[in-house]
């Protein structure tokens, strides 16, 4: 009988819960601190690789320093990943901005101005 999940979407869950509890109190960046959510992650077929997306309080500046945050301490991610997660290897670590909050604020301000619109032409 097949699985249910493939092999890799476990290892995004793990990875995903793993980070978001490291993130409340392991990693001491202060570019870091408060200021992220782990909205998904994907994991690539051969398990080599980790892409998070992440979603970040603040606009361009906050979020590139936050970015600079995480890619400074993967090193120290991916060691602690390794000692808690029953792997034969830990994926190398990406890390991107997650804009689908971005869009999805965009589309209901469009939305509310299209309504309106509506109703003043009524």
């Amino acid at each position: 009988m097949p699985h249910m999940f493939p092999r890799s979407r476990r290892i995004e869950d793990l990875l995903r819960k793993e980070m978001a509890d490291m993130l409340l109190g392991e990693i001491k960046d202060p570019r870091i601190q408060g200021l992220v959510t782990i909205m998904q992650v994907k994991v690539s077929e051969d398990l080599r690789h980790a892409k998070f997306f992440v979603s970040v309080l603040g606009k361009g500046p906050e979020r590139e320093s936050v970015l600079e945050g995480l890619n400074k301490a993967k090193g120290f991610i991916r060691r602690t990943l390794g000692h808690r997660l029953d792997l034969r290897r830990i994926p190398e670590l990406h890390f991107q901005l997650d804009r689908s909050l971005d869009d999805q604020e965009k589309i209901e301000r469009l939305l509310a101005g299209m309504q309106t619109g509506q109703q003043t032409e009524n």
